[in-house]
């Protein structure tokens, strides 16, 4: 993945600042870091939800490998 470094920031800076004007400029930034920051808890919410359900599988399969260890358990102790 490509690395941005501070002169490709400085130049998109100084593009965005050509293009939209100094007034314009500060609430295009605003805006931006709102999108950034409604991505930004979109993905934590998903990434909750994953976790949460793959602790749920998780807890299930425990669940069925200890009812199959008591079967096992229970055909041992009737032959």
């Amino acid at each position: 993945m490509p690395q941005i470094g501070w002169l490709e920031i400085l130049a998109i800076v100084i593009v965005a600042i050509l293009v939209l004007g100094p007034k314009e400029f500060p609430i295009a930034l605003k805006k931006i870091g709102s999108y950034f920051g409604k991505l930004k808890n979109a993905l934590g919410n998903f990434q909750k939800e994953i976790n949460t359900v793959s602790e749920e599988i998780d807890v299930e399969n425990k669940i069925d490998n200890k009812k199959d260890i008591k079967l096992e358990r229970n055909k041992k102790d009737h032959e």
